[in-house]
């Protein structure tokens, strides 16, 4: 009972779990917040194409995307051997790993719902900013980003969610070493696989009130009048 109940097993992999997603989740988040105002403010061939590479993680399998991630950031590639070079330690295999293949798996998820928060935003409003000689970033600033406020909420939420349950690209990406880079997901996968089930379902537990908390705040923001 100590063993299951002990930091290795249960603090370490919640905590590291919360950190990753925290982390990633902000990373996500601004990325989506730049791309999506400027997704919205331009029109240009091949927009299709690009949004639809945007949301490509969205759709493939998990291993695909850590399998694409791992030959990007491995230590065979040129940014991969950068990165070591001034960090003094690979990406994989790493907590950095982790935070990178969770940002990548999320950030589709809060792209498209920033994007369609922004694009409900009464263009008449904005057009009449730029008029008055507001600049796009005092325009995203000043009015898109509070008259959104509920889809960034929404999007930050559900891309720490996404994060904090990603599985099969942070396995790939930064593998499974406990006390270092062992997540919930990863934690419970193995811990199964070992027959270890009080613990399996501890950390499953804990797996299902983190998300219902944030699935019920999502839905509370949802229905703020």
């Amino acid at each position: 009972m100590n063993e299951v109940w002990s930091w290795e097993a249960i603090g370490f992999p919640v905590m590291l779990s919360l950190r990753i997603a925290c982390i990633s989740g902000i990373f996500s988040f601004a990325a989506a917040v730049w791309v999506a105002a400027w997704m919205n403010r331009h029109a240009f061939r091949g927009k299709i194409l690009l949004e639809t590479l945007f949301m490509l993680p969205l759709v493939l399998p998990p291993s695909v995307v850590g399998l694409l991630l791992l030959t990007i950031l491995g230590r065979r590639s040129w940014i991969g051997q950068a990165a070591e070079w001034i960090t003094r330690q690979p990406i994989v295999f790493s907590v950095t790993g982790a935070v990178i293949a969770s940002a990548v798996v999320a950030f589709p998820l809060v792209y498209q719902t920033l994007k369609t928060g922004f694009a409900l935003v009464d263009r008449d409003v904005l057009e009449s900013s730029r008029s008055q000689g507001a600049s796009e970033l005092q325009v995203l600033w000043y009015m898109v980003l509070p008259l959104s406020w509920r889809s960034l909420v929404t999007g930050f939420v559900l891309g720490f969610a996404r994060a904090l349950g990603e599985f099969g690209a942070t396995l790939m990406v930064a593998g499974n070493i406990p006390g270092k880079t062992q997540t919930l997901p990863t934690a419970i996968y193995f811990a199964v696989d070992a027959g270890h089930m009080q613990l399996a379902w501890s950390l499953t537990i804990i797996t299902i009130l983190i998300s219902f908390i944030l699935l019920l705040l999502t839905g509370k923001i949802r229905g703020t009048d």
